[in-house]
C-alpha cells in the first residue's frame, strides 16, 4: 500500500501572527474555527468542496487573503445562496472574520488557515465563479517581486479554477502592484480585463463593500485601483 502524498507546502514571508488574541477571539478560533474550516483530504488529492456546505451552493465565490474578514462576510450575508472559501494565513485576520461570520450567523462561509496556493491545484477544474485579491502585500522592492501573487504559476492555477465567465477582481493602492498585474494578466491567454475606459479602473465595482485596507488607503491621500477580469470560454 503506498503511503499517501503529503499537501504541497509553499514559503511564507509575510507575518502569521500579531499581537495576542482578546478571550473572545481566541474561543472563536478554538470552538468555531473547527466547524467552518475547509476540510482537506489528508493526502493530498483533489476534492470538490460543494459538498461541506449544506445546501450544496448555487455558486462558489473564493477570496485570497481576506484580511480582517469584513468584506468576506459582508458578501457572504449578502448572497447566502452562495459558498463562500476563505483563505488566510494570519491568524488575527482570521479571528476578526470568525467575529463577523458569528455575529451575522453566515453558514454559507468555509476558512482555509492556510496559503491559498496550497488549495488552488486541489480544487476541481472550472468550480469557481469569482475570485476575490483585495489589496494583497505589494511586494515593492524589486528583489522581492517574485512574492506577489499575481505571477504566472498563480494565474495559471486561478485560470484552471475558474468557470467559463468568471471573474477575477483584484484591487491595490500600490500603482506599482497594479501595473506588474496588468502586465501578466493581459498576456495570460485565458484572462481578458474588462475595462473600457478610466472610471473602469478608478471606481469600484456596482456591487463592491468597502474593506479597511481601502479605507485606510482613501484616509492616506492614495487611489486604490479596480481591476475586473473574466475568464475566457474554454475551447
Amino acid at each position: 500500500m503506498s503511503k499517501p502524498t503529503a499537501a504541497p507546502r509553499f514559503d511564507w514571508h509575510g507575518r502569521r501572527q500579531g499581537r495576542k488574541l482578546r478571550v473572545g477571539r481566541k474561543r472563536l478560533v478554538e470552538n468555531l474555527l473547527p466547524r467552518i474550516s475547509l476540510a482537506l483530504p489528508p493526502d493530498g488529492r483533489p476534492f470538490d468542496p460543494r459538498g461541506q456546505f449544506q445546501p450544496a451552493p448555487r455558486e462558489l465565490w473564493l477570496e485570497i487573503g481576506f484580511g480582517a474578514g469584513e468584506h468576506l462576510a459582508g458578501q457572504a450575508s449578502r448572497h447566502r445562496d452562495i459558498g463562500f472559501i476563505g483563505c488566510e494565513v494570519f491568524l488575527n485576520g482570521l479571528a476578526s472574520a470568525l467575529a463577523h461570520i458569528d455575529r451575522e450567523s453566515l453558514t454559507n462561509v468555509r476558512l482555509l488557515h492556510e496559503d491559498a496556493r496550497g488549495l488552488l491545484p486541489r480544487l476541481p477544474e472550472a468550480s469557481v465563479q469569482r475570485v476575490y485579491l483585495l489589496f494583497p502585500d505589494p511586494w515593492p522592492k524589486r528583489r522581492h517581486r517574485e512574492r506577489r501573487f499575481t505571477g504566472r504559476a498563480n494565474l495559471d492555477a486561478l485560470a484552471r479554477v475558474m468557470a467559463d465567465g468568471a471573474e477575477l477582481r483584484i484591487a491595490s493602492d500600490d500603482i506599482g502592484y497594479i501595473r506588474w498585474t496588468l502586465e501578466n494578466t493581459r498576456l495570460h491567454p485565458d484572462l481578458v480585463w474588462l475595462a473600457r475606459g478610466p472610471q473602469d479602473w478608478r471606481q469600484p465595482p456596482a456591487d463592491w463593500l468597502p474593506t479597511r485596507y481601502q479605507e485606510k488607503a482613501i484616509r492616506a491621500g492614495l487611489n486604490p485601483k479596480y481591476l475586473t477580469f473574466q475568464r475566457r470560454p474554454r475551447g
